[in-house]
């Protein structure tokens, strides 16, 4: 059972960044398609951003512009990252780190991470 690391996160003031990191347990046979969801209070979890294993990109309206993610391949572990800049209040919410195997097309989920944008 592949295991999703978060890490980052936290209080930060609007206007404000702060990076996001997820790291999988161990290597995805085949490769995978990585990315961020996000929940509010009383909302529906939304997608951030996801990124293929050929680094193709999608991004929600929302953070075009603003969040940037990347993705790290390694024989042993992938990694996504999730850089948020120019925060508002409203990207305050819990944010889950995804993978969807390639292979397999099993999907797993972080466990949440908070991130908290004061105005």
């Amino acid at each position: 059972q592949v295991q999703l690391v978060e890490s980052g996160g936290g209080l930060v003031q609007a206007g404000g960044s702060s990076s996001l990191s997820c790291t999988t347990s161990e290597s995805i046979f085949g490769g995978s398609t990585m990315g961020w969801y996000r929940q509010a209070p009383g909302k529906q979890r939304e997608l951030v951003a996801t990124i293929t294993n050929n680094g193709i990109r999608k991004d929600a309206d929302s953070v075009k512009g603003r969040f940037t993610i990347t993705k790290d391949n390694s024989k042993t572990t992938d990694t996504v990252n999730l850089h948020m800049s120019d925060l508002k209040p409203e990207d305050t919410a819990v944010y889950y780190c995804y993978l969807r195997s390639v292979y397999h097309g099993s999907t797993y989920w972080g466990q949440g991470t908070q991130v908290t944008v004061s105005s």
